[in-house]
Order: C-alpha cells, then sequence, then structure tokens
C-alpha cells in the first residue's frame, strides 16, 4: 500500500535567518566581547538610520524598552497612563512596574488601535502620558492623538513593538514617514521572534531627544554613571557611580550583531509580507463571515500580523481548532489586559465610554500564517482551509 503523503505544517510565523546571521553572531563571539558594546552601538546607529531617527538605544526586549520610557518620563506610583486593553499585556505592565495605573481606552474595529477621540476625556489631574499602540504593524492615529497630547501637555509613547517597516503620511506634501522617527516623544520597538526583525529577543527605544536618550542609557545598565566601553578603553582608572536606581535592560553584541543583517534585510521582507496581505485580500474577500483587515488612506501597514475576523468567540475557536486539524497554525489576535486575571479591579480604570469593541474584537479575530517564506501555494492552502472551515456549521 502507498502512504497518502502528508503535507507539511504551517506555522503561524518564522523568522527569516541565514548564514549572513551566523556569520554575524560568530564575528561577535570571536572578538573577546559579546555583552553591550561595540555591535550594539553600531546598531544603534543603523536602526536609527533606517527609521530616521536623532537617537536610538538599544535594550533586552520591549518590555523593558516600555517601562524605561515611562520611567524617563518621570511616570511614578500614583500616576495614570492613558493606553489600550486591547494589546500583548506587556503594554499595560510596563504602566504597572512604574507604580502607575493604566487607563484605557476602546479600539476602533477596523484597525484594532486605539479610538483617538476617546482619549481626552480619558485624562484626569493623574494623567502622565499617553500610551498608544500599533498594533499587529498597523499604524494608530498619529494625527489626530499627538497634536491632542501636544495641547494637553502630555508626553507620547509609542508602542511600536510589531511596527517596524510601517509608515505613515501625514503632511500635506504627502510624504510617507517610518514608524519611529517618532511622531511622539519615544517609540519602542521589539526583535522577538515573531516580530519582521528579529535578534532572538531584544528591543530598541528611539527619540529626537538627547535628554530621554541619556535617561535610557543610565536606565538600560543599573544606572550606572560610566559605559563598559568608555571605562575599559579608558588609560586611567575610573570608579563608577550610581546617581539612579535603573536596570539590567541590555542587549549583547551576539544579538546586535545579528540585527545589523536584520536590517539589511528589512526592505525584503517588507515588500514580501505587503505582497503576501495584497495575496490574502484578493483570495478572502469572497467568504462570507469573515472580515479581511484595511489600513486607513494615510497608513501602511507593515503586515506583522493579519488578522480577520470571524462572526463570534465560538466561530473562532472552531475555525482555528479545524485548521489546526489541517496542519495550519493560527492565534488569536491581541488580548485584552483588563479580562486578564492579573488585572483585577482596582489596578486599572476604564474610559469613559467602555470596552465593548476591544472584548468584540479579541473574541473574533484570528492571525493567519504570514511569513517571508511563506509560499504561495501555502497561503493558498490557509486560503482555501480557511473557506472550508467558515462554510462548516
Amino acid at each position: 500500500m502507498t502512504a497518502v503523503p502528508v503535507a507539511p505544517s504551517i506555522p503561524v510565523a518564522r523568522p527569516w535567518l541565514g548564514e549572513e546571521e551566523a556569520e554575524a553572531a560568530r564575528r561577535a563571539i570571536r572578538s573577546g566581547w559579546v555583552t553591550q558594546g561595540p555591535e550594539v552601538a553600531a546598531f544603534e546607529r543603523e536602526f536609527a538610520a533606517t527609521v530616521g531617527a536623532a537617537h536610538a538605544c538599544a535594550v533586552s526586549n520591549c518590555t523593558a524598552a516600555l517601562h524605561v520610557a515611562l520611567r524617563a518620563l518621570g511616570v511614578s506610583a500614583g500616576d495614570e497612563v492613558i493606553t489600550a486593553s486591547h494589546s500583548f499585556i506587556a503594554t499595560a505592565n510596563a504602566v504597572r512596574y512604574c507604580g502607575a495605573t493604566p487607563v484605557f481606552v476602546d479600539v476602533c474595529e477596523d484597525t484594532f488601535n486605539m479610538d483617538a477621540s476617546q482619549v481626552e476625556a480619558a485624562v484626569s489631574p493623574k494623567t502622565r502620558a499617553i500610551l498608544c499602540v500599533h498594533q499587529l504593524g498597523m499604524p494608530c492615529d498619529l494625527g489626530a492623538i499627538v497634536p491632542l497630547a501636544r495641547r494637553l501637555g502630555l508626553p507620547v509613547v509609542e508602542d511600536a513593538a510589531c511596527a517596524i517597516g510601517s509608515e505613515v503620511c501625514l503632511a500635506d506634501d504627502g510624504a510617507w514617514v517610518p514608524i519611529g522617527r517618532p511622531h511622539g516623544d519615544i517609540a519602542c520597538f521589539s526583535f522577538h521572534p515573531r516580530k519582521l526583525l528579529s535578534t532572538g529577543d531584544g528591543g530598541m527605544l528611539t527619540t529626537a531627544d538627547p535628554r530621554l536618550d541619556a535617561a535610557f542609557r543610565l536606565l538600560r545598565q543599573h544606572g550606572m554613571s560610566v559605559p563598559d566601553t568608555v571605562r575599559h578603553a579608558s588609560k586611567r582608572v575610573i570608579d563608577e557611580a550610581y546617581p539612579v536606581l535603573g536596570f539590567n535592560y541590555r542587549l549583547t553584541d551576539i544579538q546586535a550583531a545579528i540585527g545589523r543583517e536584520q536590517l539589511r534585510r528589512l526592505p525584503a521582507i517588507v515588500a514580501r509580507r505587503r505582497a503576501l496581505a495584497a495575496r490574502y485580500d484578493a483570495g478572502l474577500a469572497r467568504l462570507d463571515g469573515v472580515t479581511v483587515p484595511r489600513a486607513p488612506a494615510w497608513a501602511r501597514s507593515n503586515w506583522q500580523s493579519y488578522a480577520v475576523r470571524v462572526r463570534d468567540g465560538r466561530t473562532r475557536i472552531a475555525v482555528m481548532q479545524r485548521l489546526l486539524d489541517e496542519g495550519i497554525a493560527t492565534r488569536r489576535g491581541a488580548m485584552n489586559a483588563h479580562q486578564e486575571k492579573a488585572y483585577a479591579d482596582g489596578s486599572w480604570r476604564g474610559a469613559p465610554g467602555g470596552l465593548g469593541r476591544s472584548e468584540a474584537v479579541r473574541e473574533t479575530a484570528i492571525v493567519l500564517p504570514l511569513f517571508h517564506q511563506l509560499t504561495d501555494a501555502d497561503q493558498d492552502r490557509v486560503i482555501e482551509a480557511l473557506a472550508r472551515a467558515v462554510a462548516e456549521p
């Protein structure tokens, strides 16, 4: 009897890493300097140039970046930070790490991003910052949020964990500007394996303010007044000081060397993902009961994730299971922090208007496989399997 071939499984994401990254890691290892050092400094310069930022500071992950950003802005116990519950829980966690209270604003169902029209009503005398999210790589409404924040005298931190390579067009000249310049005061990125650019894990903060950049660098390394690179290169003995309470949030030179190679791949990765997203749009447009994502006219997503919506929560679970039975991995869309046990009553405040849309999106969004190496045949298989799944009762 001839065995029936089994189709290989399709993961929801896969980093694009190759021999170039392996050689870069070997270069760092052979150099003898493997923790935060010259490769990190070079990665920071190259990342800043890529997004058009004045300053970039590397850290161990994006959660650390968010924490450092808020601390550098002076967020502390008793303060409030306006943000979205509908995001990976790290967004809200970073607020609570500072002893502050997250104030959750509802999202728009078409972009999964913070509804800018609800932000002002959430402001209180305790508000210290606005932490907006470019959810799943889709730019949020910076054109509304940043001017409002400036009028209210509040700093803006962009959770750009998913958004390297995404762009916005907010000026009359029609120019497309990368997320990360930044448009607010600080932007924070992730290099987790599910992101377009991966160093295994890692993060980056960008800013136009040299004082904030100096604060990031102090906080990421225990508050140490003299960086290792300066101390080791000095011809005179230097005793460092610790003027502030800092953290061990350093990126290694091994990771940074990999990140430099990943930056060279970024244009190709973004182009491929946009082409794959367009193929999903075309292939799924005919399906009843499936809503495909749409970018506003002023936004270009990097399509870090492609999330469709189905009718209800029961349908979502059933569809995901049927796809998994066919060897196709999916994930739910973003979580809601306020619906998790870690966020008991009293640990957060909801903005006027409630969080009904956040809860509806959480119940109905499904992230489909999308990564650079996804073939057209694999994608067609996903589309066909999803069509069968939503057609079943």
